[in-house]
């Protein structure tokens, strides 16, 4: 069998079990899918989310299968435990499991050589029941701290991990809270950018940034995970500068939330964008903003904005939250403290090293990524051929 990226007359079949849902945010799981071979047939199964658009039946995103399955992401911290009742519990995972069953003979996907995946662990204890080859965990984040971290749930993850075949992580701190066994598998995976999408010039200016006055002091991701009282320190102490948030938040009431944050006169909140006009944003940042929170949940995290900020050539100040920013203190300005984040804004704004950023972004490109998470694929299913 050919490794990596090359191509293989082999047809392989993989299942992943998704924690976000194809079209919602664009994120590692994407990038890393649409770069598989064309051999590969690949099934996503993603959460149902209420108040999100769901596929109920199956749509086509290039060469991946999308299909929603009603089995809930998550139970929001601060309410009732649903999932704490068994019988409310065993009620969901027999329909999710019953619909998913469904899906996987229909679409092709039954037979006992595919590949499992997963990244939702609410599926982790039917995943780790299935017949399979190879079965793999992406540690991309710290999916316990995502949740209220029920003894139930944490079983249903550490079910599947302990039937790995694969365990790709992006941070060593994932890696420990795992504890995997010695004779494991285990791939330091991070995350990493489209170079070119975000390198190529897009020189025309979103509409909503024309008239903004002063320096733009900007971020994109999502809302919920960044230190709210930072950025409007940053607005407070800067009044002459435009303070842009572009991306999605997760928590409905986020916006109600951070409602003084967002009456600043210099904060403008843009909102969700499409991942095709996501470029021109960053490249009309004066300064890309990485001010996320320091928090146990944060510090596990690889965060891909960090080599989309360094593909678009702007000078970058993040606040020292995890290690991947500490490891690239050679091109981005790293803070210490909020107070040292804030008195950093001019020295980061002129900060003109465009061609060291965006060499540093070429070296973690999502096609070698991909070559890497293949290519591991298929020596765990020869190995497994081999038991």
């Amino acid at each position: 069998m050919q490794r990596g990226g090359e191509h293989s007359t082999e047809r392989v079949d993989l299942i992943w079990f998704s924690e976000i849902q194809w079209d919602f945010l664009s994120t590692r799981k994407q990038r890393l899918l649409t770069r598989f071979p064309e051999d590969w047939r690949i099934l996503f199964i993603e959460p149902f989310v209420l108040g999100r658009r769901s596929h109920w039946l199956p749509v086509r995103r290039g060469k991946v299968t999308v299909v929603t399955v009603p089995f809930i992401k998550n139970v929001p911290q601060g309410r009732v435990q649903l999932f704490n009742n068994v019988l409310f519990r065993w009620a969901v995972t027999i329909a999710g499991w019953m619909i998913a069953v469904f899906w996987c003979r229909m679409l092709g996907f039954a037979s006992p050589e595919r590949i499992v995946g997963l990244s939702n662990i609410y599926w982790g204890g039917l995943a780790a029941s299935m017949t399979c080859r190879v079965r793999f965990y992406d540690a991309n984040d710290d999916h316990l701290g995502f949740t209220s971290a029920q003894p139930w749930l944490r079983e249903s993850l550490h079910r599947f991990v302990r039937r790995a075949d694969l365990i790709f992580y992006v941070s060593d701190l994932l890696l420990e809270k795992l504890r995997p066994a010695t004779e494991q598998r285990c791939v330091e995976l991070g995350n990493g950018v489209e170079f070119e999408h975000f390198a190529r010039p897009r020189f025309e200016m979103p509409e909503k940034m024309r008239s903004l006055p002063g320096a733009v002091l900007g971020y994109a991701g999502a809302m919920d995970w960044i230190d709210t009282d930072l950025v409007g320190s940053v607005a407070r102490a800067w009044p002459a500068y435009s303070i842009v948030l572009v991306g999605p938040a997760y928590s409905r009431d986020w916006a109600e939330r951070h409602a003084g944050l967002l009456r600043l006169p210099n904060v403008h909140w843009a909102g969700k964008v499409v991942y095709d006009e996501l470029p021109a944003w960053v490249q009309h940042f004066d300064l890309a903003l990485m001010p996320l929170e320091r928090s146990e949940l944060k510090r596990a995290s690889h965060p891909n904005k960090l080599y989309e900020y360094a593909a678009a050539g702007v000078p970058v100040l993040a606040i020292d939250y995890c290690n991947a920013v500490r490891e690239a203190r050679g091109i981005v300005h790293v803070a210490s403290t909020p107070e040292e984040f804030v008195r950093l804004v001019p020295e980061a704004l002129a900060d003109t090293r465009k061609a060291e950023r965006q060499a540093f972004a070429r070296a973690h490109s999502w096609d070698r990524l991909a070559e890497t998470m293949v290519r591991e694929l298929r020596e765990a299913m020869q190995r497994g051929r081999r038991l």
